[in-house]
């Protein structure tokens, strides 16, 4: 976590839109929180959620693809720690790769909410809990739902050749 830079996460005006979220069971003491956190952050904007489980992070890209094909945007939360192993570079590389690829390939934006840390405390620390420093549930879903608006500002400047006026 930079600690810094972040553009606020207030929310967006997304009625209408549908929030595809899917989340790991894997660290499902923060995975359940951070869900929570996406379904107010939705809601919050106007949008409704439609939500789902996987296992862990490395199923999180299929079904992000399947809820791209139906939503609007698309959420993906897990909690992926380090280890003594290369597993976790495995993990991290698939389920980053797999995401971009799903938002590319589907033309919508599919927010990576997944913790990639070395403990359990960064873990809790972004997780959105009462005395966490970030809140990557709520977060995630925002930036999911500002990108799709930027899509549509984009679509209709397209339509309408005078241009559009950014937010």
């Amino acid at each position: 976590m930079a600690g810094f830079g972040e553009p606020g996460s207030a929310p967006v005006d997304a009625a209408g839109m549908t929030v595809g979220v899917v989340a790991a069971r894997w660290h499902g003491d923060l995975t359940d929180h951070m869900l929570e956190r996406a379904v107010a952050a939705a809601q919050a904007c106007g949008a409704r959620a439609v939500v789902t489980r996987v296992a862990g992070s490395v199923e999180l890209p299929v079904v992000a693809q399947a809820l791209a094909r139906r939503c609007d945007v698309v959420v993906a939360l897990g909690v992926v720690v380090r280890g003594a192993t290369a597993h976790f570079d495995y993990v991290c590389r698939s389920v980053t790769d797999g995401l971009t690829r799903v938002a590319l390939d589907e033309g919508k934006p599919v927010a990576h909410g997944v913790l990639t840390v070395d403990t359990i405390e960064q873990a809790r620390d972004r997780a959105g809990l009462p005395d966490s420093a970030e809140d990557k549930g709520w977060t995630s879903t925002v930036a999911a739902l500002d990108a799709a608006l930027a899509i549509r500002q984009v679509a209709a400047a397209v339509t309408h050749p005078l241009g559009f006026t950014p937010a």
